[in-house]
């Protein structure tokens, strides 16, 4: 991969994954939304640029998405009313995976979270309840989508140092499934060089493997 498209790029994750990949030689762009946040990206070594995607068209969205290798999902609404959950987690989401499509992207990584899908068992009077259902709608459309696909699925997210050793898919999280965002942020650059990841689900959380046997074939 030589240039990586992050959307969202102002999150923490997307920070982060910002300056490994750039210090890797990477060319990045980060489509934010509010132009304030043009600083702070611009000082991880990638190029801010300013994208809308909640109401930005599949066409707009695949133009800013020509000449790039790889894209990245990292936004999100954030919480707030469940329509605008909808709109950027979901709908902005599938516009996104169309225009890479239109745009000739072939590679997409969705970061997404431990436990996401149809059945993620949360009630429907829960405030989590719109964002776990655009989750498994947006997770759903990209694994059909013919894209060169991976959906990250972290565990709780917690602002601990990153050390590159994980857990994929445990089987017992009686502990907890705490994941640093430094760490989301290694796995999400590691699997961008890493086919085998290709069309994977990968499950994770802060644990004792290091990123190459964490996400290889046999994980």
């Amino acid at each position: 991969m030589t240039r990586i498209a992050i959307i969202g790029g102002h999150g923490k994750v997307a920070l982060e994954l910002s300056r490994i990949l750039a210090a890797d030689g990477q060319e990045v762009t980060s489509f934010i939304r509010n132009p304030d946040h043009a600083a702070d990206v611009a000082a991880t070594g990638a190029t801010p640029t300013v994208l809308d995607v909640e109401n930005a068209t599949t066409a707009q969205i695949a133009d800013a998405l020509r000449n790039h290798d790889a894209v990245v999902w990292s936004a999100g609404a954030g919480g707030g009313s469940p329509e605008r959950t909808y709109a950027v987690d979901r709908d902005a989401a599938i516009r996104s995976m169309d225009a890479a499509a239109d745009a000739g992207v072939g590679r997409y990584v969705m970061v997404s979270y431990f436990g996401a899908g149809p059945d993620h068992g949360v009630p429907a009077d829960n405030g989590f309840f719109a964002y776990a259902e655009a989750k498994a709608a947006a997770d759903a459309y990209l694994r059909g989508s013919g894209l060169d696909w991976t959906v990250l699925g972290p565990g709780t997210l917690t602002n601990g140092p990153g050390n590159g050793m994980i857990d994929v898919d445990p089987a017992d999280t009686s502990d907890g499934t705490g994941t640093a965002r430094a760490n989301v942020a290694l796995v999400a650059a590691a699997v961008l060089g890493l086919p085998a990841t290709i069309g994977r689900t990968i499950e994770f959380r802060d644990g004792t493997l290091p990123l190459a046997a964490a996400l290889g074939p046999q994980a």
